[in-house]
Parts: structure tokens; sequence; C-alpha cells
């Protein structure tokens, strides 16, 4: 007995369109997007940041019209799953400064 296909034809156009929008898109973002670099003093800031989370707010940066949040964070996580295992390390740095004109 012969498989009937057409009542699978729409989800295979419709599988097919966002195959290709989705090509399209990482092609412009492929050919828009600079190349990165990695630069040694951003990753050895990085490796002095301690555990845990910090906020604090300089009291040298701050005026009357300008206030600067800092922010610190890291995250260092083994994960084993019988021989075999992952280590995690994810830190972060972010400034926030406001300023009023």
């Amino acid at each position: 007995m012969p498989l009937p296909l057409a009542p699978f034809i729409p989800v295979a156009l419709r599988l097919g369109a966002v195959a290709a929008a989705g090509f399209a898109l990482r092609r412009v973002l492929v050919t828009r997007i600079a190349a990165g670099r990695t630069d040694q003093r951003a990753e050895d800031a990085l490796d002095d940041v301690a555990d845990g989370l910090a906020l604090h707010r300089p009291a040298d940066r701050a005026t009357e019209a300008v206030t600067q949040t800092n922010t610190a964070g890291r995250l260092r996580r083994t994960i084993r799953w019988g021989r075999h295992g992952i280590e995690i390390d994810a830190a972060l740095l972010a400034r926030l400064r406001l300023r009023r004109l």
C-alpha cells in the first residue's frame, strides 16, 4: 500500500522556509560582525576576580553629576560523570556610569 505524501507537503515547505531564513540570517551576521581578538590584560583581570558576586560604588569616582557602580562576579564549578568531567569558569566585570546633562 503506497504512503500518501501529500499531507506532509505543507510541513516540508514551512521547514524549508525556516531553514532558508536561518541560513540567510547567518550569512548576514557572518559578513557584518567583525572578528574579535583576545586582550591579555582583560584575561588577566578576569582571572583575578574573586569567587562570588561583588557590587560597589567607588567614592573617588562620584561627583554631583556622575555616579558609577562597578560589579564583578565569578563562578567556578566542576561537573563530573564517570571518569569524565568539565570545568566551568565564568567571570564578569561590569561598569554602569550615569551622567546628568
